[in-house]
């Protein structure tokens, strides 16, 4: 595979704590010869487990992007033994417009993995993260949430990919240790492009969250990142567990593509629901009404499967296809 054109300007190599830019080549008008900063930074210490914290893959997803600049700001290198890369921002473009893809190229950084070297400013970043980062490190630990059009129930997440060969760490062990009240197992698809499937080709564990949305910061979500992440290097032994909460139970739950409910025409929504219910298929989800034409009657939308609900979309503006709520449950079989 070609080399990153995108360059660091910290040595990830060298030891103690460094804070700097993937510089990102972006030649416009107004620069030439210009490159984006991405900040980045290194905790090195001794010889240990190396972990790589990203956050802002989409850049409407803000919980991940507070967490880690309080864990940057945190962590200091006798802190640690072994390695933190952590990348806030990591599709820098969309986290300073605070949209879910860039603005640059509609690049939607989790489906274009392995990326390009001479690609899209997205796919370059994508690229970059697969060919010069996961080949660093043991663990991938991906922090997402609803951003502007869901909202979910605190739940760190794990893609199972077909086929994918046994990792020396355990997906579902690392995902008890972070301590949210959900674990959702999403089945893997081949081929849409996402940093799982790069974290599978490269032979390690890439677990991730959805925590809140709603385009916000929810403090306590917030704060669960934190010590989620906190707890995954405790267990690790890349930090000291004093004085860290315990986790939380975990509900391992699974979410397949019957549990989605998507708009069927264009209006505003209005959910039946709250998050956390149970619900049973063919119960109501919810209304869509059409103020713009006054003698059309609402219609009522259904689940099509049972389940806990998981996801809610908090616009109630929506078109055909937008996603209105989503239904997990819990799996059926026994994993450690």
């Amino acid at each position: 595979m070609a080399k990153s054109r995108i360059t660091v300007d910290i040595d990830l190599e060298k030891q103690g704590k460094h804070i700097g830019f993937a510089r990102l080549p972006h030649s416009v008008n107004r620069s030439a010869y210009g490159w984006l900063p991405i900040p980045i930074v290194s905790i090195r210490n001794g010889v240990g487990r190396r972990v790589l914290l990203l956050a802002g893959s989409h850049g409407d997803e803000y919980e991940g992007q507070v967490a880690l600049t309080k864990l940057v700001q945190e962590f200091e290198a006798n802190q640690i033994q072994g390695q933190l890369i952590i990348m806030p921002m990591t599709n820098y473009p969309a986290a300073l417009a605070g949209t879910r893809t860039s603005p640059l190229d509609d690049g939607n950084l989790n489906r274009l993995y392995p990326g390009r070297a001479d690609g899209t400013p997205s796919e370059m970043i994508a690229h970059f993260v697969e060919t010069e980062l996961m080949p660093r490190v043991d663990l991938v630990l991906d922090i997402h949430s609803g951003g502007a059009s869901l909202n979910y129930l605190p739940c760190s997440t794990s893609v199972v990919q077909p086929d994918a060969e046994k990792c020396e760490l355990d997906a579902v062990t690392l995902m008890r240790h972070f301590g949210a009240p959900y674990g959702l197992l999403l089945k893997g698809k081949s081929g849409i492009g996402s940093i799982s499937e790069a974290a599978t080709r490269n032979k390690i564990i890439r677990i991730g969250t959805e925590v809140g949305g709603r385009a916000w910061v929810e403090r306590t979500y917030r704060e669960l990142c934190e010590a989620g992440i906190k707890r995954v290097l405790a267990h690790l032994e890349i930090i000291n567990s004093q004085g860290l909460p315990a986790p939380d139970e975990m509900l391992l739950i699974e979410a397949l593509p019957g549990d989605y409910v998507y708009a069927h025409a264009n209006g505003l929504f209005e959910s039946a629901v709250r998050l956390g219910d149970q619900v049973e298929q063919g119960d109501l989800a919810g209304s869509i009404y059409f103020p713009a034409t006054l003698n059309r009657p609402s219609e009522p939308v259904f689940f099509g499967s049972s389940g806990i609900v998981l996801c809610e979309r908090p616009n109630a503006m929506c078109e055909v296809g937008d996603c209105l709520l989503h239904l997990a449950r819990p799996v059926s079989t026994t994993l450690r």
